[in-house]
């Protein structure tokens, strides 16, 4: 005999015991909507606490030291555990501003800048810069020995010597991450 044929035979009543049944809980109240959506948003801020306390950060650039990679009012998401290589574009706070420039060199690592030409451990480096890099105007002498847990970094607009050639090596600690996504805000 067949489950069919089973359930064809038994009392309407018997059909309705063999259904599973449905549990039946309790009405939800204002008061439990409330509990359960202040617990999804003190959680969902906690997250976004720890990613941009420790892992990202979110900057707009309010001048155009970086120009033309990042122009005035764009908009920069970083990365705080990048590792911060030559030619990685960073955001790094000095004198409570906030400034954007290109690492070019490490810890330990040796500078010489001549006209329109860098130097980096006796090596020419070739950069995609528009304006050209001038060792006039420094507030350090060539060849610069960048200290150890800290980084050489110049503006790609090169005319505006508030970078390395005027600070020195920048702290890690100064450096707030390396810019891994722009959104140009101006214009749109």
């Amino acid at each position: 005999m067949t489950t069919e044929e089973t359930a064809s035979k038994l009392p309407e009543d018997d059909v309705r015991s063999a259904e599973p049944k449905k549990k039946k809980g309790k009405k939800r109240t204002a008061k439990s909507y409330a509990i359960a959506f202040f617990i999804k948003v003190g959680a969902t801020v906690l997250v976004l606490w720890v990613v941009f306390t420790f892992f990202a950060g979110v900057f707009i650039c309010h001048t155009n030291i970086a120009y033309p990679s990042i122009r005035d009012g764009d908009f920069c998401l970083t990365y705080r555990l990048a590792e911060l290589k030559q030619g990685t574009m960073v955001v790094y706070k000095k004198d409570g501003a906030v400034r954007f420039g290109r690492v070019i060199a490490g810890g330990g690592d040796k500078v010489e800048i001549f006209n329109d030409f860098i130097v980096v451990n006796d090596y020419g480096i070739s950069e995609n810069v528009v304006y050209p890099t001038s060792p006039e105007g420094s507030a350090i002498s060539y060849p610069y020995y960048v200290p150890e847990n800290c980084v050489f970094i110049l503006n790609d607009y090169r005319s505006d010597i508030s970078d390395s050639r005027s600070y020195g090596g920048i702290s890690l600690d100064d450096v707030e991450g390396a810019v891994v996504f722009t959104v140009r805000m101006r214009g749109i």
